[in-house]
């Protein structure tokens, strides 16, 4: 009798133990949901350069390489918007992040975005730069991670394949996403990528980089990258 009774009790105490444990988790669930839903998952877009530091040059328009990435982290910032996220920039105009250019300008720069990020507290940061090389034939989005951190490793590989997938369209061949030691892939522990979105020493790059229609589709593939990313590390 005593061993029925220590058996219900214990078959009783386990049922207890599995419901609570199943009604956490789905709690956790729903407000993983529910807090994306409302835009409470949080993004920094961060346009490389800015003010005196314009970045490389786009060899065919001479456009400055931030001002372009200050238009194309505007773009991406509405499409993350419209896809439920909180989006912070780290620059808003076409100034730099430093009070005066003199002395240490980049160094007070860098120090500002870091400081961004930490006071968003952000899911990730998206840094938008454009590349250059020396030979004009290099084509294509390149993204840069933090091989120390996981989700940076993760983000990077979506975004990488979707910009494949996008280049792919006008001829580019694939590219591979890799790791770098740079200040904003290290300056906080939120995980943080830089995309390079192309190459402005390359003149098809250029054309389409500049272009704003092009922009837009530019800016929907690095949404489907996130959303892509997002559904993973809600999983």
């Amino acid at each position: 009798m005593k061993k029925s009774i220590v058996s219900i009790s214990l078959a009783v105490a386990i049922f207890f133990i599995t419901a609570v444990t199943l009604c956490v988790q789905a709690l956790n669930g729903a407000q993983t949901v529910g807090t994306f839903a409302e835009g409470g998952m949080k993004i920094v877009i961060d346009a490389g350069h800015g003010g005196i530091d314009g970045g490389v040059t786009g060899l065919t328009t001479g456009k400055k390489e931030s001002d372009l990435n200050l238009e194309i982290s505007l773009v991406l910032k509405e499409r993350l918007e419209n896809n439920g996220f909180d989006v912070t920039l780290t620059r808003k105009t076409e100034g730099g992040l430093y009070d005066v250019a003199t002395k240490g300008f980049k160094r007070r720069d860098m120090q500002r975005r870091k400081e961004i990020i930490e006071d968003t507290k952000p899911v990730f940061t998206l840094s938008i730069h454009q590349n250059f090389y020396p030979s004009k034939s290099v084509r294509g989005g390149q993204v840069f991670y933090n091989a120390k951190d996981y989700k940076s490793v993760r983000l990077a590989k979506a975004l990488q394949e979707e910009l494949n997938g996008l280049y792919a369209k006008d001829g580019a061949k694939a590219r591979k996403e890799k790791a770098g030691e740079y200040y904003m892939l290290e300056c906080t522990t939120y995980p943080s990528v830089i995309v390079e979105c192309g190459f402005l020493s390359n003149a098809k790059d250029e054309a389409l980089l500049t272009n704003g229609a092009w922009q837009e589709i530019f800016a929907e593939s690095i949404v489907s990258a996130v959303m892509k990313y997002v559904s993973d590390y809600t999983a």
